[in-house]
């Protein structure tokens, strides 16, 4: 019986051990092309290839889990979710609550407005207009600081579709956004109708911060070095590259 127990309990101990979840935090806004729930309501788009591809190079088992773009970072500081993977800029502010993997890509700030209408993507070139912008983004800030003066108004909207909706309607002059995210609308059938780049804003690292990253709870070291460990991985593999080949014309990693 004594022998019996012994090998029962060398099988248990023996037995292979789940993986744990990790809980990747997406917004639960669509983010075209990086990531929108498709008919079926599975989320797809570059940024959730990106996130299954780092997750197996790491070697961790991952769940995508939506929540509302403003309470992101309080559900990642509460133990809700384990990581932000939701096109979030590495900025000074926000690396004051939380931390950041390595970079992920990086692109150019960008002011959409209106087809034929003269309108430069500075303090000047926007005075008396109307600008939307979504809540609680780096854009947000970065209008507020440096537009707020001359601007008639600055909208503020809980997702990039509303502002995108209203430009396309005429009840905005502008819109900021990443250029990557602005590309995809003007390309749309509503974005083609009504509007165009107008250029990229000066840079304000401060603000707009050192490139998207992996936003990740203080002092959880070991799933920071997961995560740079998986980004790496797919970098020097070319995983990243075949990814991005499959929604843009060019690399996103940046400089």
């Amino acid at each position: 019986m004594k022998l019996k127990f012994l090998v029962a309990a060398a099988l248990l101990f023996a037995a292979p051990v789940a993986a744990q979840e990790v809980k990747i935090g997406i917004a639960a806004e669509a983010y075209p092309p990086f990531a929108s729930p498709d008919a079926s309501g599975n989320w797809v788009g570059w940024e959730i290839e990106i996130i299954n591809a780092v997750c197996a190079a790491a070697e961790m088992q991952c769940v995508i889990t939506p929540v509302a773009w403003d309470g992101i970072i309080p559900s990642l500081t509460a133990g809700q979710i384990d990581a932000i993977m939701a096109s979030m800029s590495i900025t000074e502010e926000r690396m004051q609550s939380i931390d950041f993997s390595d970079k992920y890509y990086n692109t150019p700030t960008v002011i959409v407005g209106a087809k034929g209408v003269e309108m430069a993507p500075t303090p000047e070139g926007l005075a008396g207009k109307i600008i939307g912008v979504q809540a609680s983004t780096i854009h947000a800030a970065y209008v507020e600081k440096y537009f707020a003066g001359t601007a008639a108004e600055i909208k503020i909207y809980q997702t990039q579709d509303e502002a995108n909706s209203d430009l396309a309607a005429g009840r905005i002059d502008a819109t900021q956004a990443d250029s990557i995210a602005m590309d995809a609308f003007v390309a749309s059938e509503a974005g083609a109708a009504c509007c165009e780049i107008k250029g990229a804003v000066a840079d304000d690292p401060a603000i707009l911060g050192l490139g998207i990253g992996a936003g990740i709870r203080k002092g959880d070291d070991a799933l920071r070095e997961k995560i740079n460990a998986g980004i790496a991985a797919i970098i020097a593999d070319g995983t990243y590259d075949k990814i991005t080949a499959g929604y843009f014309a060019s690399s996103i990693y940046g400089g």
